[in-house]
């Protein structure tokens, strides 16, 4: 029997129509995936159904983004046998994108599908459950979040807020940028007006720029009417369908500051509470499965469009010069130890994180990244 098929079966037979969620995850076990939206939305929400309403901080329908929200919303009704009703709102529909965090907190909506480095204001180290520049790429971060001990402080630190913490997607590397003008030193940052969140955004700050935080429905026309001079927001397969190369043809990558960047699904931790187990373990058991669903979505995206950007448009990757990555590198490392000395639990997690970072690093560099290298050489670098 197919996974398919499988899902069909458990669902339709089992007795309690929550109960049905328990007996799929056994089934499939706790690292299988499940294959696509279409599928889930053969299932109808039943009567009685519970419903919890997810705010984003991504346009309606965005790819990658926007999407993941709503295959939460689509793999919970199916797994539940459509007793969970998740009810999915893009960014303005009832709170801003930024206004999530808040919105799920104090109780006036249920979850959030977002970035938690935009929260650095609440606590300092909020981004190193998102990305930080040179830090953890998306293999990295799952095995620190999974076998590091980073989920347990992630847990801890959300629960200050009355938030419970899942990693729900991961956009993996991300491209360094748009640019209107060619970045040719680290000379070229003075002044410049980038728009780039988190402590990329600091990052920038430091080395001469200013760094605006845009929601990225806005991005382009910050672009096109100059408020911004430069913009980041994720790689080649979101970046080319919002059409950045017409207002800053100077495409860069490897980027710094997001090499492996998780998105978070925040749930109100009294409403998690108060869900029967079946209902909190489809939780659980999506927010994984759509997570592992998005690195092979951004890894194969990415890609397509990286061709299509170079025989569409004529845009080629250029690569940061020495001074600037030099640069990058050095205040890196003082921003990771800055965002991990404001309390007692923000050292734990920047101590976790390192050491994490530090016991992974060889055997990705040794394999992974060597292994890119040869590849490369040995077939024809982008063939």
């Amino acid at each position: 029997m197919d996974r398919r098929s499988l899902i069909t079966s458990v669902a339709v037979g089992a007795a309690a129509g929550a109960g049905a969620a328990v007996a799929v995850v056994r089934a499939l076990g706790p690292g299988a995936g499940l294959t696509g939206a279409g599928a889930a939305g053969a299932t109808q929400v039943q009567a009685g159904a519970v419903r919890l309403n997810m705010v984003t901080s991504w346009p309606k329908g965005m790819p990658g983004l926007g999407v993941s929200a709503e295959r939460v919303a689509e793999r919970a009704r199916e797994l539940s046998g459509g007793t969970l009703d998740i009810r999915v709102y893009a960014a303005g529909e009832l709170v801003g994108a930024f206004e999530v965090f808040d919105a799920v907190a104090t109780g006036s909506a249920d979850l959030y599908h977002s970035a938690e480095y935009y929260w650095g204001g609440k606590h300092a180290a909020y981004p190193f459950f998102t990305a930080v520049p040179f830090g953890m790429n998306a293999l990295e971060q799952s095995g620190w979040l999974e076998h590091g001990g980073g989920q347990a402080l992630w847990d801890e630190l959300a629960g200050q807020f009355g938030l419970v913490p899942l990693a729900v997607a991961n956009s993996c590397h991300q491209a360094g940028g748009w640019f209107k003008r060619p970045i040719e030193s680290l000379a070229d940052f003075q002044g410049l007006k980038m728009r780039i969140p988190g402590i990329g955004g600091e990052m920038v700050r430091r080395l001469g720029g200013a760094a605006v935080a845009l929601p990225g429905g806005e991005i382009y026309q910050a672009l096109q009417s100059g408020v911004i001079d430069a913009a980041e927001f994720l790689g080649p397969w979101n970046d080319v369908g919002l059409g950045f190369f017409r207002e800053a043809p100077y495409y860069y990558a490897p980027g710094l500051h997001e090499p492996g960047a998780v998105l978070a699904l925040g749930i109100n931790k009294r409403r998690f509470e108060r869900l029967s187990l079946e209902h909190q373990r489809v939780l659980r058991f999506v927010a994984r499965d759509v997570y592992l669903t998005s690195i092979g979505e951004f890894t194969y995206q990415n890609g397509v469009a990286l061709e299509d950007m170079r025989t569409r448009h004529n845009i080629t990757l250029r690569a940061f010069p020495d001074d600037v990555v030099n640069a990058a590198a050095r205040i890196s490392r003082e921003m990771w130890a800055e965002a991990g000395s404001t309390d007692a639990l923000g050292r734990r997690i920047y101590d976790s994180w390192l050491k994490a970072l530090t016991a992974m690093r060889p055997w990705m560099e040794q394999a992974e990244s060597r292994y890119a290298i040869v590849r490369g050489a040995a077939l024809g670098a982008g063939q």
